[in-house]
């Protein structure tokens, strides 16, 4: 039997929300996303993740330049005119000349995002596809494992990214790119003297490699 269905029975499609809309979101810890005007949720991060942020947030800030940088835990940055895609990066890098209000939308010169097990998909391939297609220059993707930490260095090349870089544990990360960095992945998470050890200065158990990311 033929079963004829009205078009007038398909339920609406539901409006693509704006960067407007996310003033109704609740001040819950939680973080609120666009991507495509469909908005998505993740759990406020915790533990590791927290504590690779707050140290590679101390250490971008102490490495740039006063006045020419800024370095912004969790930014709101809208990626289109239409202000339907929104990512919130852990980390962003901004020049202070293009800091726009009340979100970023100028692309920063890097940001960064911290594994939790169920952002690896979006981080690793939904946010490389936006960030690129935005412009921003570099991106920075680190996992917070106590037993594997890692940095992924990708840099922007042809409008796509490349992955410049890949550290491991106490091998040293070195980048000349907008201001120079040196960054041991394990000294993200890792108990210790982190401030000292985190560049690959005062352990002698740090530093067992390095990798130049132009």
């Amino acid at each position: 039997m033929l079963v004829m269905v009205s078009r007038d029975c398909e339920p609406p499609l539901a409006p693509r929300l704006t960067v407007d809309d996310l003033a109704r979101t609740p001040d819950d810890g939680r973080r609120y996303e666009l991507a495509d005007g469909r908005l998505e949720v993740s759990a406020a991060p915790t533990g590791l993740h927290t504590r690779a942020e707050h140290r590679l947030g101390w250490l971008l800030t102490n490495a740039a330049p006063d006045e020419v940088f800024e370095v912004h835990a969790g930014p709101g940055v809208t990626l289109n005119d239409a202000r339907t895609s929104h990512r919130v990066p852990d980390l962003a890098v901004i020049r202070t000349a293009e800091f726009t209000l009340p979100y970023q939308t100028r692309p920063p010169v890097l940001v960064v995002e911290v594994l939790s097990p169920e952002s690896i998909f979006r981080d690793m391939q939904r946010k490389r596809d936006e960030y690129a297609r935005f412009g921003i220059a570099s991106y920075w993707i680190v996992n917070p494992s106590l037993e594997k930490p890692a940095v992924s260095v990708l840099r922007l090349d042809g409008g796509a990214y490349r992955e410049a870089g890949q550290v491991y544990g106490t091998d040293v990360l070195e980048t000349e790119e907008s201001f120079p960095v040196r960054l041991v992945p394990e000294w993200l998470v890792a108990d210790g003297p982190w401030k000292a050890a985190i560049g690959g200065g005062a352990d002698p158990a740090a530093g067992t490699g390095a990798v130049a990311e132009g």
